[in-house]
């Protein structure tokens, strides 16, 4: 059906995830390398196009509204759709360059992919890499149809039909907003609190869900969700403005403790573990432009044994 007017700029979507990600609207532009004011006017663009207040600019530093965390929601599908349509015009350009179709769950597409992607580029600028998101089940669905060469997904273990080794070891951390009592608490949560306690947490399906699930169940207890997101960033905002708890990758949240916007909060009686698992098809052997990215994996850490699919 025909889009409904006034068409939001997906330029300014992808200028609101930056100011849910790195919390605040200088830091955003520069990431995309705009004055503050240039940034600041696209946004309140963005809010009369969709008549939404997305920003509470109150307290002298932005920060999202309830609205605003459903806008970062919702455009999640908007953003990765553009890129997808960016990578394969690229590929379409690309006259016989080499092709690689990668695909990976959110928090490691978001904190991890792209760090070993710059360095597979650099040692060959030739090649054209094709990058999907998804949560844990998505990543999974793509690699059995065979829709990507190679995967990467969060959790404790894979399909016996891919071929799976940790590349990385991670954990999840509760975090609140500065403002919440527990952001002050010097008594770790106890497993059975933060059972009973409304989460902020990704939806079923993701690898993190899963991990947190697991380690709830092994202590015959069952989650509490209050929100239900599907990215780290929607989750990140929401906390922070002052929607609960919220259980997130370490990876994640550094730049917001060191900005003061989220506190982490010592649990114990939970084992929060999880490893980043890189996933292959068992039925082909992995391509020597996804091994040079194996090998670049690799190298970023010693201590990790190479890949042998």
């Amino acid at each position: 059906m025909p889009l409904i007017e006034p068409v939001p700029d997906v330029r300014s979507l992808d200028l609101l995830h930056s100011v849910a990600e790195l919390g605040s609207i200088r830091q955003a532009a520069l990431r995309h390398t705009m004055s503050q004011p240039a940034a600041s006017m696209r946004l309140r663009s963005l809010e009369r196009a969709l008549d939404l207040q997305l920003l509470d600019r109150s307290h002298g530093r932005a920060q999202l509204t309830s609205a605003g965390v459903a806008v970062v929601q919702w455009s999640e599908e908007v953003l990765e759709g553009m890129r997808s349509l960016l990578l394969g015009a690229q590929a379409v350009r690309s006259d016989g360059k080499t092709h690689l179709r990668v695909v990976a769950s959110m928090t490691v597409a978001e904190y991890l992919v792209p760090g070993w992607l710059n360095r597979l580029r650099a040692s060959d600028p030739a090649i054209i890499v094709s990058l999907q998101m998804g949560n844990t089940q998505h990543v999974i669905e793509v690699m059995l149809r065979g829709d990507a060469e190679i995967g990467f997904v969060e959790g404790r273990h894979a399909p016996s039909e891919l071929g799976s080794r940790t590349v990385q070891s991670d954990n999840l951390v509760v975090v609140v907003a500065p403002s919440h009592r527990w952001a002050r608490r010097r008594k770790p949560v106890s497993a059975l609190e933060l059972s009973t306690t409304p989460l902020v947490v990704r939806e079923a399906g993701s690898g993190t869900r899963e991990v947190l699930e697991g380690a709830m169940s092994s202590r015959g207890l069952t989650l509490t969700t209050s929100v239900e997101l599907g990215s780290t960033t929607a989750i990140k905002a929401a906390v922070a403005s002052g929607a609960g708890p919220g259980v997130v990758s370490r990876l994640a949240i550094e730049t917001d403790v060191q900005d003061g916007r989220l506190v982490v909060v010592a649990t114990e009686g939970l084992l929060l573990e999880r490893s980043i698992r890189m996933v292959w098809s068992k039925k082909r052997p992995l391509s020597s432009t996804a091994k040079r990215l194996v090998r670049q994996i690799d190298d970023s850490s010693s201590s990790r044994r190479p890949v042998q699919p």
